[in-house]
């Protein structure tokens, strides 16, 4: 079995970020919204640029991952059917969307994960 713990990092990363954000919002009277899109595959990474070297990862995985975001809802979290599946086969609860219609890419199933594996986080205090 491959070790996906890269995905289930990301996942539990996004899943603190819109926890976190809906902190702020409590203790700022703010109503900042996030959207968030997960996709894996392979990169391509490296630096470029002369004068101002800047890091940066391209490949289909990216755009896919970055689709995902722009097609989704505020204070949501998207994920591609790859994700999905290996997020179900670690215990995370996540919602079908279903097609959705992907520029470059045509329709696409995707899921929106709903909250963290089995509870292991506690969720933030809004109180």
């Amino acid at each position: 079995m491959t070790n996906f713990s890269h995905v289930t990092r990301m996942a539990d990363f996004a899943l603190r970020l819109k926890d976190q954000l809906d902190y702020v919002n409590v203790h700022s009277f703010n109503n900042f919204k996030i959207r968030v899109g997960l996709n894996v595959g392979p990169v391509v990474a490296g630096v470029i640029g002369a004068k101002k070297p800047q890091y940066d990862i391209w490949g289909n995985a990216v755009n896919v991952a970055s689709r995902m975001d722009s097609t989704g809802e505020l204070s949501k979290i998207q994920v591609t059917h790859d994700v999905f599946l290996i997020l179900k086969e670690h215990g995370y609860p996540l919602e079908c969307r279903g097609y959705i219609k992907v520029k470059g890419k045509g329709e696409m199933l995707t899921y929106y994960l709903t909250d963290y594996k089995d509870s292991q986080f506690p969720k933030t205090s809004t109180v």
